[in-house]
């Protein structure tokens, strides 16, 4: 069966880490699932940047079929922007932080900038929620305050997170973390229905018992937070207040743009992503994390520098909105960790090398009379794995494999080829690269990039690179 076998897993004594090498990068996802699987605990899962966090919560989602798998992205915005992140984020962002303190196994991946930053205190996330049930008595006018309070934006028709609309009898609001947004049927004050819709087409979906209601913000714009608000700034900053448009806005009830650089003015005392982890939960880190500390540091206090001078915009200085790199390092240490790297690690104690790399390029030669004659030839000793990017491009695969005598079994996903006996399978999965190893026998998974050439990666080209990539497909198979 082709899972990667891992050592005997002993909890390092405290400050201790245990090491693997010989890990290609591609193989880091297949790496964090089987740790998270074979673990009765949560896994950290720390990224250099946020690029990688978001590809291996992808691989992730393929390897780790059963376990949950959260990401926890940072802002995506400079240090001290004077932009807010977009909703998407501050919804993907709650949703994660309110369900990672019950959170029991799995895994959650966080760039270390995630990390760096000082965020609201657990009991913020769960003071500031609300469930709402069908039969449930509801004051319009009241919710509609509690939802501004709660960092909700009133506009005419909602289709993004954070917003709702008030229409008589009918609300509609998308919440934070939620995958749709949802309609309120009142009769009289009670609930009557509650619908989930659809934002383009504003038709309703599916009938609910209940939804849960996130606050809008990662800050409270309620009476208490506005108060703590205003009396930080005037210990914090020696300049006129009713010059600077941030102070103004926020007495107002308005979050203006970039006010999360100054989320530690709403709070007694701010949290990190410490405060949530399970006691429990592991740490997987790659070989690297320390420098990207040390860099996003940088960055941070540059940007400091740039900015200490605006008297209309003060700032904060970095320590108290972030935490300092010896602070991150100290506190990692309170649990067992597991270090990656691609390097082969000398013999010691808590070292182990894996038998894992990166599987070569197979280019399919449309000008040769046999287009795939050494991906054949890699294919005969080994089980394989192809993983198309889509449904429609893995049709097109197994299409052109089977012109050329190369059949492919369809399976589900990691799980069923693993359990499986076919020499050649063929799944949807985001992977860019491949990967080969050993277990009772030798495996490979084949990503596209080997057989069509490196893909584009970037969002915004990521169209145009899978029709192109389709089309080949396409043409090597007529």
């Amino acid at each position: 069966m082709p899972v990667i076998a891992l050592p005997s897993i002993v909890k390092p004594p405290k400050g201790g880490a245990l090491h693997w090498g010989q890990i290609p990068i591609a193989s880091h996802g297949l790496l964090a699932a089987e740790l998270a699987s074979s673990l009765d605990a949560p896994v950290l899962l720390l990224t250099a940047d946020t690029a990688s966090a978001y590809q291996l919560e992808q691989n992730m989602q393929f390897f780790a079929e059963g376990l949950p798998v959260k990401l926890l992205p940072d802002w995506e915005t400079l240090p001290y922007d004077n932009f807010s992140p977009h909703e998407d984020i501050v919804s993907e962002r709650l949703r994660t932080l309110s369900e990672l303190t019950t959170m029991r196994r799995g895994i959650l991946v966080a760039p270390i900038s995630t990390l760096m930053q000082r965020i609201a205190p657990p009991d913020y996330v769960s003071k500031h929620s609300l469930i709402l049930n069908v039969g449930q008595t509801l004051d319009i006018d009241s919710f509609r305050q509690q939802l501004e309070k709660s960092g909700y934006r009133h506009v005419d028709t909602v289709y993004q997170h954070g917003e709702y609309a008030s229409r008589g009898a009918i609300i509609d609001i998308f919440p934070m973390g939620s995958e749709s947004p949802y309609r309120i049927d009142l009769l009289d004050e009670e609930i009557d229905s509650l619908r989930s819709f659809d934002p383009e087409t504003q038709r309703g979906i599916e009938s609910v018992k209940h939804i849960n209601l996130l606050p809008g913000k990662e800050l409270p714009l309620d009476e208490d937070g506005i108060t703590l608000f205003r009396r930080n700034w005037h210990e914090r900053f020696n300049v006129d207040h009713r010059k600077c448009p941030i102070y103004q806005d926020v007495s107002d009830g308005i979050a203006p743009a970039g006010i999360e650089y100054y989320l530690p003015l709403f709070f007694e005392q701010t949290g990190t992503l410490f405060d949530y982890l399970p006691g429990n939960s592991w740490l997987l880190s790659s070989a690297g994390i320390e420098g990207a500390a040390e860099h996003y540091w940088q960055d941070i206090q540059q940007r400091y520098e740039q900015r200490i001078g605006d008297i209309r915009r003060p700032v904060l200085p970095p320590a108290t909105v972030f935490q300092t790199v010896p602070e991150i390092f100290s506190r990692l240490k309170d649990y067992p960790r597991v270090t990656i790297s691609e390097a082969t690690l000398p013999d010691s104690a808590g070292s182990y090398n894996f038998a894992i790399d990166s599987s070569p390029p197979l280019n399919i030669d449309s000008k040769q009379d046999d287009p795939i004659a050494a991906l054949r030839e890699y294919c005969r000793d080994r089980r394989v794995l192809f993983c198309a990017e889509s449904a429609g491009r893995r049709e097109a695969l197994i299409d052109l494999l089977t012109r050329h005598k190369l059949k492919p079994k369809p399976v589900s996903g990691w799980r069923e080829f693993t359990t499986g006996s076919d020499s050649i399978n063929i799944t949807v999965a985001p992977l860019d690269e491949g990967i080969s190893g050993s277990a009772t026998k030798p495996f490979a998974l084949i990503a596209e990039s080997q057989l069509f050439g490196k893909r584009v990666s970037q969002s915004r080209r990521r169209k145009k690179a899978s029709n192109t990539a389709e089309n080949v497909v396409k043409n090597l198979a007529e």
